[in-house]
């Protein structure tokens, strides 16, 4: 790892070339919020109610037109008197007046309130997905978040063994091509399948960049060009919904969004605004491809590296490059697995994994609380966004000055004290204590994610930095997905849910104690590397520069 950072150090370090293309790397982020947001909008459940069906009704109430026959087919419920969702009024048979004596499902459709999210035209009015077909929403749901879930650990490990500019590049092109057939779709379960590889693709395209854009940084610059990538997801978030207005139909709302895509691919396709990581390239053992990018850097910084004034310099850059690359003529690419003969790196990586599952699957126990009936559209989509933009300049604040592990434990800890005080004073608290508990744990658990995508990126090894970020990431997709399960049973397993994942966080409490202190430290490139890092005090001084090993090798025996 030594030998790693100087060539690195002697290349130019993070010059100019390596922050132009690190904040370059933030625009595509907003394509990412794009893609994120597009789940709660195209599942927008809009008011509706049964379309009449006249041939149903008594013959003296079959000449009714307008509110009179809406109010003969339609049942009021409630002390709303709000129109049914989904029954009819039933007359019977043969009768001499004219006085429904039940109800019975919908015969000709529904009526929409429209628009709804700012769609006129949305997956759930045009296949109505309602009533008896409303367990869909949440399969569709489940199906996107499950794609996401597989790209992160199957692409996760493509990254590791291809590369990151390899699986970035194809992750983009499945994702334009995919994005532009659910546009297509013509039945539900075409979008089903097509949902379900978008957010796969989308998964490798968010994370060969968030790994990439990671190597590119040394460690002062890497919270702040990693976490600020989230302010740009946040803008794509917001930015959708005008969007969808603008649109007005699903189906020219993904196409917008899959020409978004392609625009990138035009761009950030090209080796200049998208290079391989010289660190995969390094610690894989690949030092000629490196050496060319490395040199490309210097060229870029205002360093010529035929300068002879800079001899020096580059023959040792040159020698470390051959020391690197020493005996190992094929390229050497690892697995995940490997972690499984490692005493603290397995460890960290579990430990984070389980942070993230307890964040995605907390984060709906709170916005339920927030909006304990059923909710607009705009009111949970524009908090969500509004709370990760607060979590990211939260961590960008603090994230550097106190350290990863005291910020994760603070979130931790605000998050399970928060899911604990909803569970217990549900029926006691007033509502503007529980609304302010609500977004405090929704704002910490936004913070613990962010973190702990970061913290593991930067605890596991450059060799297999794909896979463990993605099995990280994909536990928090996991989490994700409780949500809509509980919604296939009509959302009555959502006290439970909120019950397994509090008790979740406060375990999780715990675990964080266990964590290394990932400031200021070197990236550990081999596997050796990832389980030599040592639990630092909370206490203690920032710890040294890029350029120190994480711990003093052994001496070995003479």
């Amino acid at each position: 790892m030594e030998s790693e950072t100087r060539v690195l150090r002697a290349a130019g370090g993070f010059g100019r070339a390596r922050r132009l293309l690190a904040a370059a790397s933030w625009l595509p982020c907003v394509a990412l919020g794009l893609a994120l947001g597009s789940e709660p909008l195209l599942t927008a459940l809009p008011a509706h109610y049964c379309r009449p069906d006249p041939a149903l009704l008594p013959p003296a109430l079959r000449v009714l037109r307008g509110p009179a026959l809406l109010d003969a087919s339609v049942p009021r419920l409630g002390p709303a008197r709000a129109r049914s969702p989904c029954l009819l009024l039933r007359y019977p048979e043969s009768a001499s007046r004219a006085r429904p004596n039940g109800t019975r499902p919908c015969t000709r459709g529904w009526y929409y309130t429209l628009p709804a999210a700012g769609l006129l035209r949305s997956p759930v009015t045009q296949w109505n997905l309602v009533c008896e077909d409303g367990w869909k929403v949440p399969l569709e749901q489940m199906s996107h978040l499950l794609g996401w879930l597989l790209g992160c650990v199957l692409l996760g490990a493509g990254c590791d063994w291809f590369g990151r500019r390899a699986v970035f590049v194809a992750s983009l092109v499945l994702a334009t091509g995919l994005g532009a057939g659910e546009a297509l779709a013509a039945s539900f379960p075409a979008l089903l399948a097509l949902r379900l590889l978008h957010g796969g693709a989308l998964a490798g395209f968010s994370l060969a960049l968030y790994v990439a854009r990671l190597e590119l940084c040394d460690s002062p610059h890497r919270l702040v060009f990693s976490v600020a990538a989230g302010l740009f997801s946040v803008l794509g978030t917001l930015l959708l919904p005008g969007l969808a207005l603008l649109a007005q139909d699903w189906r020219l709302l993904q196409g917008l969004s899959a020409l978004v895509t392609g625009l990138l691919l035009l761009f950030w396709g090209f080796p200049s605004l998208f290079p391989e990581s010289p660190r995969w390239l390094l610690a894989t053992g690949q030092p000629a491809r490196a050496r060319k990018i490395l040199w490309h850097f210097a060229e870029a910084g205002g360093a010529d590296p035929e300068d002879s004034s800079e001899e020096e310099s580059s023959l040792a850059t040159a020698t470390e490059l051959d020391m690197l690359g020493a005996g190992s003529p094929q390229p050497r690419y690892h697995s995940i697995l490997e972690l499984r003969h490692t005493c603290i790196a397995w460890r960290n990586g579990l430990i984070l994994g389980f942070s993230s599952l307890i964040c995605g699957g907390i984060r709906a126990s709170f916005l339920r609380s927030l909006t304990p009936s059923e909710p607009a559209f705009y009111q949970p989509y524009f908090l969500g966004a509004g709370l990760e933009a607060i979590a990211t300049v939260f961590l960008l604040l603090t994230g550097d000055r106190w350290g990863r592990r005291p910020v994760l434990l603070l979130g931790t800890l605000v998050m399970g004290l928060a899911s604990l005080l909803l569970l217990a004073g549900t029926q006691y608290l007033p509502e503007w204590t529980m609304w302010s508990l609500s977004v405090l744990g929704l704002l910490a658990s936004q913070a613990v994610s962010a973190l702990s995508s970061l913290f593991a990126a930067e605890v596991l090894p450059t060799v297999t930095r794909g896979a463990g970020l993605g099995l990280v990431l994909g536990a928090g997709f996991l989490g994700q997905a409780a949500a809509p399960l509980a919604d296939l049973h009509g959302r009555r397993g959502f006290f439970l849910h909120h019950v397994v994942f509090a008790s979740f966080a406060i375990l999780a409490l715990l675990c964080v104690l266990l964590l290394p202190e990932s400031r200021g430290r070197g990236l550990p490139a081999s596997v050796q590397d990832a389980d030599r890092l040592c639990r630092s005090p909370l206490r203690g001084g920032r710890p040294g520069p890029d350029h120190l090993p994480l711990l003093p090798p052994t001496p070995r025996p003479q």
